[in-house]
Parts: C-alpha cells; structure tokens; sequence
C-alpha cells in the first residue's frame, strides 16, 4: 500500500524531491489512507481466500476492494486534510487515481501468481506425461474435465487437445490446448498424435453425436469414457467432471426433456400420492420424482415385499421429512384396495401395476387378465369412490393393434380409465410408451447377462425394431402428461425413431471391448408368439392433437362402443370361473377388434415392407 502510494506521487511529479519537499502532506495522507484501505480489504475478504485455487471470479472482490480504498483515499485526501486543516494543500487528484489503480494492480498480482505458479506445478513435464487423451466437446464441460485431468496427476491422463462439432471453434484454444477439428476428424488426430483414450465431455448432446465418437473410438481400437449425462446432473446421479465409463443410454440419448414443474407441482407438493407397482422400474423412479415435489405423503403399493421394502427404505434415508408408508397389496384384491383408498384418500394415483412380458403372459392368460384388466378395475373403482382428483394409468405401445395378450389387456385398462373419466367427470387418463431401457426384464440387462457368460446373444429377428426411452425420462414425460390430463385421454410420449434390436445387442457387444462374431456370436431365434416386428402408437382411428409439451401428444379414442363394461364384466366372470384360454381370447378380441393373437407374422411382411420404404 505503502509503495503505492509512493509511486503514485513519483509517477505524477516525476521527482522525488517533491516528496521530501511535502512530507507532511505525504505522510498525513499514508497515515489516513493505508489503515482505512487495509480495513476495507478485510471485510471484503481479501485476507480469507485460498488464492492458490483461485479463478477469474475472484477478481471481483480484488475490484470491489480496490474501488472502495480508492473512494476513501479521495475523501481524504481531497476532502478532510484541507478541510480540517490538517495539510496546507489537498492531494491531487491525478495521485489519488494512479494510486488507486496501483494499488489495485499490486495487490492483485502475487494473489494471481499463486494461481499461476499452482496451475503450472499440476501440469506435468513433458517427459512424466500420462496416456495421451482426447476431449470430445470443446465447451464447459470439456474444460473442466482438462482442469480436473491437470490437476488429478494419480489419474495418469494428459489431455492433448479438443474436436468439436463447432466449426467456429476449430484454431482456437481453450484451457490452453488447441481444437484440432470436428469429430469427423477423429481417425486422423489418433493416429497422428497417439491417442490413448476420448473423453466425451458433450453432456446435453444427442444419442447420434456420442455414437459417431464411440464408434470412431471403436474403429481406432481405443477406450472412451464420458462425462455423466445432463439428466444425470440435475438428478444428482452424477457431477459435471466424474467419468464413467459409456454405456448404452449413452448411445440413445436425446434431447433433455424440459418438464413444467410447477403444472406437475399440483399433482403431488403438500399432498397424498399414491403409486402402485412401487417396486417396480417404473414405479420407483416415479417415486423417487415425485418426493422430490415434496409430497404431504407417499404410499409405496406393492405386491412384492423386498422390491418394496428397498425403495421404502432408498426414500427414507433420501427425503426425511416425507411420510413414506409402504403398503404390500396385491390390486387384484378388492376389498383391499378398497379399504387402503378409503384410509389414505389420495390426491393423485399412478397405477404401474401390471404384468409385462408377452411371452410369459401367452402361456399364462388367465394371470394376464385377472392382474391388468380386474386389477386396474379395482383401483379405479377404488379412486373413484375415495375422490381421487388425479389418476394416470402406466400403459404401454402394445396396446395399439395388439398381437399379444398382453397388449389387448393393457387396451382394455384404457378402456377402463377412459370410462371411468367420462361417466365420473374425472381428471383419469392413461399414458401410452415403449421400451424403457434397464427396466427388469428388459433387453439391455438380458444381452448384458449373456455377454457375461460368453455368449450367444439372442435376438428375435434381424428386423425387429422398437422404441426405447431410458427410465427417468418416461418417468418425467409421465407426470407431464398426468399435469396435462383432462380427463379421458391417452397420452403418447415421442419416442423418437424406433431402432433394430440387433443395433442395440451390436453395440452393447462393442461397449464390453468384444467383436461380433470374433468373441461373441449373435443368435436369431425366431419371432415369439405375440410379437410384432414393430410397434405402434396409435390406432388408426385415433385422433392425435398436440399438447403444450413437444414430447407429449394427445389421442382422443371418442366414445366406448356400446357394451363395453358388460364385456369385461363378462371377461372378469369367464377368468374367475377358470375358462379354457381360448374362450377368454376370444372375449379379449370382442374387446378389442384390432386384437390378432399370435399375429407376428401377420406383420412380418408389412414390417420389412415399412422398413424397406424407410432404408429408401
């Protein structure tokens, strides 16, 4: 401070005489000033931050301080020492300026320097370098991961350069390393420089982008590794700057869903919401999005005790201050459900409670019906009766021309909830996806198991095609269209494109660090009964609108057919009497007329002809 000010005045006067010639008011001026500044850098907290780690944020308590010491040192030394007299003559003001800017620049810079001399100690020589690696996404996330890389050395990784999409970018540098290019490429900067392993540093880029590096990646015979998706940060499943390795959620990731939190907001903050199938992939991932909207309390129904005793016991240590109550019902009893609607009157229920796999629900019909058609009935009856404000039916693609029983129980679930919204005035409505992947059961964790064991990888049929969404995605696009319901609706969530099985088993072969038909071989089995080469989302007859969300679509069925509930009430009595399944198919198929049983290569034809149009 002290020099500063010195040199302010040698600077203005150019002579040091003049300061000897002006001591008193020199000195005056230094004995006010430099204890008013210190003080002023102190509260500001100058003297409380660790400068070796510090950024360019930093600088604007640097700024404040300086600006502050700078009005003080005005008000002295142009206003209280020729005001009271203390000096004959003020300071001028050109010196209370150079001053000013001075003593802003030495204070700044041995703070910066620890900085510098702190970053340029985590980068390594270049004779101690670790494996060279390549960032993919010259943005913020691309350069944290370089300042993370620099400063981790026990990870042995040196970050070399970027590739980016951006071409606006290509030449420059950013956290000191240059863009070498797009991810195009990629082949050429391996091989030219090489590289040992690609960081995807790209959270909120599209599954297409992350597949062209991973396979670029692939191509070259090296590793990748990726930052955690933006969905996983907000969900604080991951951080901006911790790896992990690629994975198949990767490959498919799309544009991140944007929800409307205060519309889904009033379907549970401060309320009582119900989920049944809590223990399920679904139903836990709903409950886990909806305790974070603070719920008054939470029921966790379920048949299964250990799936719900795990989620009951992951929400209770993750939101304290939530009721959670764990109920172990099955939906096929009625007077249960009955009972548990009228002792807890939700506000809002979401019904995930289903049986799923079309295979198994072929050979077992009679279980098919009982749990998603008279199961679904009691809990609507049942939200009914406890004067349910919000009801969201789980449904599925399936049901639209269904080939399989599963998919002709699930319409008539519809159906159900489409009836019950119209005749009771009720905000019920059901909401229509696909695959979920890592759901249980699902094709990623089946194919995973059989890389495990060496192989074979089964697959279906070389064109089986479906759509795929990942678990906390359906999941928000679910409370979206339940905030959006009206009553009566199917909701359809944008699935994107549908992808070929086969594509997915590739690529998961791929991830493990194995080669098709080298290490692992990939079986065709045979299409089973019920399934269809693709799926559907509509029914023709459908009237499909917009809705305020761009993932969210509304189809409108218009009015039930004559009869309806007199034939799942025929159905329900046929099921409890333990009819022959055909005979309770054939009341499946006056339920719904689109429903072909095992109509798989019924479709087959159609398929390739629709797949050949598409490749065209």
């Amino acid at each position: 401070m002290i020099a500063a000010t010195l040199l302010a005045f040698l600077v203005r006067f150019e002579d040091p005489q003049w300061i000897s010639d002006n001591l008193r008011l020199v000195g005056f001026y230094l004995l006010l000033s430099v204890p008013l500044r210190l003080a002023i850098f102190f509260a500001v907290g100058m003297y409380r931050r660790l400068w070796r780690h510090a950024s360019v944020g930093e600088l604007k308590p640097i700024l404040f301080a300086a600006v502050g010491g700078g009005a003080a040192c005005v008000l002295i030394g142009l206003v209280v020492l020729p005001v009271f007299n203390i000096t004959a003559t003020r300071v001028p003001f050109s010196v209370v300026f150079i001053d000013t800017l001075l003593s802003g620049a030495l204070v700044a810079l041995p703070r910066l320097m620890a900085r510098i001399r702190r970053h340029g100690f985590t980068r390594r020589r270049r004779d101690d370098m670790g494996k060279r690696v390549l960032i993919a996404g010259a943005g913020d996330a691309g350069k944290l991961v370089v300042k993370e890389l620099f400063a981790t050395r026990q990870l042995g990784l040196e970050p070399i350069g970027f590739v980016d999409s951006d071409a606006t970018k290509h030449g420059h540098t950013l956290a000191g390393l240059p863009v070498f290019g797009p991810l195009a490429h990629i082949p050429e900067i391996v091989e030219r420089l090489g590289v040992a392993e690609i960081i995807i540093a790209m959270p909120s880029a599209p599954g297409t982008v992350i597949r062209q590096v991973v396979r670029a990646a692939l191509a070259c015979g090296i590793p990748t590794r990726t930052v955690p998706s933006l969905p996983e940060i907000i969900s604080r499943q991951g951080n901006a700057t911790g790896l992990r390795e690629v994975e198949i959620q990767d490959l498919l990731r799309r544009d991140p869903v944007e929800t409307d939190l205060a519309a889904v907001a009033e379907l549970a903050t401060s309320e009582t919401v119900l989920i049944t199938g809590a223990g399920g992939s679904i139903g836990a991932e709903l409950c886990r999005q909806l305790a974070r909207l603070a719920p008054n309390r939470l029921i966790l129904l379920g048949h299964g005790e250990n799936s719900i005793f795990d989620i009951f016991q992951e929400l209770s240590l993750s939101f304290p201050d939530i009721d959670i109550t764990p109920v172990i019902a099955d939906v096929r009893d009625r007077q249960r459900i009955a009972h548990i609607f009228q002792l807890y009157r939700p506000h809002a229920v979401f019904h995930a409670a289903a049986h799923k796999h079309v295979p198994l629900m072929e050979d077992n019909v009679l279980e098919a019906v009982t749990n998603n058609v008279a199961g679904t009935r009691n809990v609507v009856d049942a939200a009914v009766e406890a004067n349910v404000q919000h009801f969201v039916l789980i449904s599925t693609d399936k049901a639209v021309r269904p080939t399989s029983v599963m998919g002709a129980t699930k319409r008539i679930a519809e159906q159900l909830v489409q009836h019950a919204a119209s005749k009771h005035h009720r905000n019920f409505v059901s909401v229509r996806f696909g695959n979920v992947l890592g759901s249980r059961g699902s094709v990623v964790p089946t194919f995973l198991r059989q890389i495990r064991a060496g192989g074979p990888v089964t697959v279906t049929h070389p064109e089986m095609r479906r759509y795929f969404m990942t678990i906390p995605e359906a999941v928000q696009l679910v409370l979206q269209a339940g905030a959006l319901g009206r009553g009566g609706e199917v909701f359809v969530l944008d699935m994107g494109e549908q992808i070929r099985v086969v594509d997915i088993a590739t690529d998961l072969i791929r991830l493990s660090g194995l080669e098709v038909g080298a290490d692992i071989e990939i079986k065709f089995t045979g299409v089973r009964p019920g399934e269809k080469l693709y799926e559907e989302m509509f029914f023709t007859a459908e009237n499909v609108l917009p809705t305020d969300h761009p993932k969210v679509l509304r189809a409108r069925n218009g009015l039930l057919a004559e009869g309806t509930i007199r034939r799942i009430d025929a159905l329900s009595k046929t099921t409890d009497a333990g009819r022959p399944e055909d005979e309770v198919r054939k009341l499946l198929q006056t339920l719904v007329p689109d429903f072909h049983p095992h109509g798989a290569t019924m479709h087959e034809d159609e398929g390739r002809a629709v797949d050949s149009s598409r490749r065209a």
